[in-house]
Parts: C-alpha cells; structure tokens; sequence
C-alpha cells in the first residue's frame, strides 16, 4: 500500500466524513458500459493512485482506475458503485491523477436508494447529486453534495468517455442506534459508525483517519504515524465519536509498527457541546483522563478496560502518543447515550 498523501486544498468534508465507497466497508463497482483500458472496481482502491512507467498489459498501457475505451457512438460511459454503508453522502473527490490526454472532459454523478441485498434496475429512480461538472487532467475535484437523502448506490456518467483514477464518496453512515441493545458494546470510534478525526498536530508518515478505519491494517503505510520529534511534547489526535457514549474499553494496535511505535499513550475524553473545530482543539488540552499513561509494545494489540476512568457519556476523545510514532488502529467500545 502507497503512503497516503495530504492535500491542503481538501475541503473539510474528507476529513470529517467515511468513504462510502471504500471496498474495506464493502462497496463494489458493480456494472460498467465499458472498462477496456482498466477495470472500474480500480477506481475504489484505497492507496493513492500511482503512475508506473513503461507497464502495459494486453489492452495498452497499464493504468490505476477505471478507464474507458474511446466512445465512436453517441452516448456516455458510466459505472454503478454500490456503498460500502448507506449513508448521507456530504461530498465526493473525482479524481483523475495520473490521466492527462485522456480524462473526461466531464462527469456527474446520480445516486439512487434500493433495498438490502438489491441491486440498481430499470425501475430504479436516480437523484443527480452532482450536476455535469467539467473537470481536468492529474486533478481532485472536490465537489460538496447537499442532498439530504441517504443512498446505497451512485452512478457515476462520463461524458463521453475517459479513466478516472480515484472516486472518493465522503459521507454519514446511516446507522440504526436501537439496534445496540443496551448491554452491547460498540466500537464508538468506527468510521463506518461515523466517526472522524477532528485534528491531529502531525500526520507526516500517515493520515490519522487510519486510526479509525475498519479491521487491521495492512503494512505500515496503512496507519496514523507522526515524524519524529525534535523537540519536547508529544503528537496527539482528536476523535469526535460516532455518537455519545461511555466508553468501557479501549484497543490500541500497533501491527506493523516496529522501530517506529509510540513509547506511551494516554487518552482524555469529555462531553462537547458547541464551539468550533479549533476551539475543540483548544479545549481538549484540558480535558479529564480518560486512560493514564500506557506502556506500547511493537506490533502489539494492547487492551484496556480495568484502567479507564468513569467520565460518563462523552462525544470526543484526545488520544495522546509519547513522544511520537505511528499506531494502526484505535477501537473504543462503549455503550451509546
């Protein structure tokens, strides 16, 4: 897996929100009106799209997406993706790294609601999310969606053909609360729940959103890792969790991390109410304990339950790492509010 890269021109949307179509929750390209050059299910991967230089295959050169034959019809290219979770879609990034003389000059994308366990049919109603937008060659397009609505499926239109390297479908899982009864336990700090990284001071080696992501990771490109430190403190990550709750146990797991892992960790919690993304950040310097400091081994899964404090239900978490390092995953389980 590639490392991630941070864009600073991202809107808040990427950060604050899942991606839906990220195949670990799920989601699948499902159907294309044509994948000659590169097969759509590409388009979902999670790494960053690269470049390879001198790969062909049997079809031409090789490419990291979905790519289209050239159209000689009328008509457009299109791609049904189901969700890995239905959810409120806030947001998208079409992105077409990689493609200069051959992306779509423009795309739009539908999305449509069916039932579990159906697919898309020619009763199907679609909504157009996003309009027919123009877009450029080796470039995110980062494109808001107001729809209120929660979808399982999008349709993805290029006019008239074309690869894109990478679509991202930012958005709010819809979850059903009365399903966790009220002696279950669920992981709070889930992306799939609808949990996000509200900040995090360092994320030079590794995005913190690993941290929430769903099972372990994959190597050690798949994880929040900081650089290393050169001066006193420590790095730090802000959780708003899924909803409410009060946490019972934490799981902290290093996989991969080896030379590189956190001596420590501590976590602080509270209940926030109001206030601003940097206001938050602000506050959670003075936050109560949640979790003491905690010895981390390499490449360990470490649990705790017996050490955390009764704080009640709280809404975000400050997981601290000493000095510095890199973690693959976080897990809170509690009981929702």
């Amino acid at each position: 897996m590639a490392l991630p890269t941070l864009d600073p021109d991202a809107p808040a949307f990427t950060r604050r929100y899942a991606n839906l179509a990220d195949p670990r929750l799920g989601a699948r390209a499902l159907e294309a009106s044509d994948a000659f050059f590169a097969p759509a299910e590409r388009m979902l991967n999670p790494e960053p799209a690269v470049f390879i230089p001198g790969k062909y295959d049997d079809h031409g050169k090789w490419m990291d997406g979905w790519e289209t034959r050239r159209k000689r019809t009328a008509g457009y290219d299109w791609c049904i993706v189901k969700l890995g979770r239905a959810g409120v879609v806030k947001g998208l990034d079409i992105d077409t790294s990689h493609f200069t003389g051959n992306f779509p000059p423009a795309a739009s994308v539908e999305a449509a609601s069916v039932a579990d366990g159906e697919a898309p049919g020619a009763s199907t109603e679609w909504t157009e999310i996003v309009p027919s937008t123009t877009l450029q060659g080796n470039r995110h397009h980062y494109v808001e969606v107001t729809a209120d609505a929660a979808f399982t499926h999008l349709r993805l239109n290029l006019y008239p053909d074309g690869g894109v390297a990478r679509l991202r479908v930012y958005g709010q899982p819809r979850v059903d609360w009365q399903d966790a009864g009220p002696d279950v336990l669920v992981d709070l700090a889930a992306m799939e729940n609808g949990a996000w990284i509200v900040a995090a001071n360092n994320q030079h080696f590794g995005q913190a959103s690993a941290l929430l992501a769903p099972g372990r990771g994959v190597n050690m490109g798949d994880g929040w890792e900081t650089r290393r430190r050169r001066e006193p403190g420590n790095d730090w990550a802000i959780i708003a969790l899924a909803r409410p709750g009060v946490v019972r146990r934490i799981e902290v797991d290093t996989a991969h991390f080896k030379g590189n892992y956190p001596d420590r960790c501590s976590f602080q919690a509270a209940h926030v109410t109001g206030g601003t993304e940097s206001s938050i950040v602000t506050q959670a310097m003075f936050w109560p304990t949640l979790l003491d400091e905690q010895k981390l081994q390499m490449n360990c899964q470490h649990y705790f339950e017996r050490e955390l404090a009764a704080l009640g239900p709280v809404t975000h978490v400050r997981f601290n790492i000493f000095p510095d390092g890199g973690v693959s995953r976080v897990r809170l389980w509690g009981m929702p509010a």
